[in-house]
């Protein structure tokens, strides 16, 4: 049934949705009934508790719509601590590191590989520090997968992906 499979399913999207409601409430989104312990916990493992703490109201803060008050890596490191409490076997994550500033970058990295732990990782990206590491890499072009392997096979194979590493090279030596 389609619960079933957004049973076994987490999302961490590009642009994230939190709820006019509390912090803890917006991570329990992931799992409703879990307990604050378990909230705090999966907090800590997307490197989100910090901040949440220093909050006026900790985890009991009420965030605006959309979580407006929040800068793009706190909001995405809540994503996160939300997928890592409801512990599905499949993450999706569908450009989760676009939006983020410098400043929690890092920290949403390791939140990341906190998360992807021993799941099935689905990693929809256009930055190469998001995909090298990767056990298999596929690359579309016009909704089909005209390339796949590994970073290693792919820089050294013709084609869409080595042509993507020429052009960032070129770019980086871009000065104005």
């Amino acid at each position: 049934t389609l619960e079933s499979l957004m049973d076994q399913i987490s999302m961490v999207f590009q642009n994230v949705y939190l709820f006019a409601d509390t912090i803890e409430n917006n991570i329990k989104f992931g799992k409703p009934d879990a307990s604050h312990d378990q909230v705090v916990a999966a907090a800590k493992k997307a490197c989100c508790h910090d901040f949440i703490s220093d909050l006026p109201d900790g985890y009991d803060t009420v965030i605006g719509e959309g979580g407006a008050t929040l800068s793009g890596g706190e909001k995405q490191r809540i994503s996160i601590a939300r997928a890592m409490l409801k512990n599905a076997p499949i993450i999706i994550f569908d450009e989760a590191t676009a939006n983020v500033d410098p400043e929690n970058e890092d920290k949403l990295q390791k939140a990341m590989e906190e998360l992807m732990r021993d799941k099935t990782i689905l990693m929809i990206a256009h930055r190469l520090k998001t995909v090298q590491k990767a056990d298999r890499i596929l690359v579309l072009d016009e909704g089909r997968i005209v390339q796949n392997g590994t970073h290693a096979e792919l820089k050294d194979t013709p084609g869409i992906y080595r042509d993507f590493l020429g052009v960032r090279k070129e770019a980086a030596g871009w000065k104005l």
